[in-house]
């Protein structure tokens, strides 16, 4: 229960600490500031959601994974709106101007429709019918990293930490599927 309680509370850390950044330290830029952590939060906690499933045979978190996923997109939400609030200013032309002007941009556009639809078919009536397109997983942390490269316009050591990461548990969760498949 305690396990449970901290496994909800903690994913809202980056959260408390980005209100309180931007509403009480007030940082330089709050725009890109809400970009950087919403978006990191995002990618970690998505990554986090496919360790876990690496990780099941030793620690079962399994049960934990889709509401961590589910906060992944909730970053991922927070990091469209800062974009559609903040940059477009509610303007949907703008949305779609800057979609397709900006590879980064469409880059991240393409992997937020795959997650509002993960989110939406994650429910247990819908996941059962839906869960083979939950493997799109791999294919957002790949755009995403991608996305998250080209709008910071160089790699730095935590790119290159996030590039390692994600091509070791896509490289992990291959082995891990390819012994399931060859084993009998």
């Amino acid at each position: 229960m305690i396990r449970a309680a901290g496994l909800f509370v903690i994913p809202l850390i980056p959260l408390v600490y980005l209100t309180y950044a931007v509403m009480i330290a007030q940082v330089n830029d709050p725009i890109k500031y809400i970009y950087s952590i919403t978006g990191s939060t995002a990618i970690v906690l998505l990554l986090l959601t496919t360790f876990l499933s690496l990780i099941k045979k030793y620690m079962n978190f399994i049960k934990y994974r889709r509401m961590i996923g589910l906060y992944g997109f909730f970053y991922s939400l927070l990091h469209f709106l800062n974009f559609y609030v903040f940059d477009a200013e509610f303007k949907l032309d703008f949305v779609i101007k800057e979609s397709l002007d900006k590879p980064f941009v469409y880059l991240g556009m393409i992997s937020f429709i795959i997650l509002v639809f993960m989110a939406i078919t994650s429910k247990k009536t819908l996941y059962s019918k839906y869960y083979k397109y939950h493997r799109l997983l791999y294919v957002v942390l790949v755009l995403v990293t991608v996305h998250f490269v080209m709008a910071q316009k160089s790699l730095s050591i935590i790119q290159w930490v996030y590039l390692l990461v994600i091509i070791i548990l896509l490289g992990l969760k291959f082995y891990q599927k390819k012994n399931v498949l060859f084993k009998g």
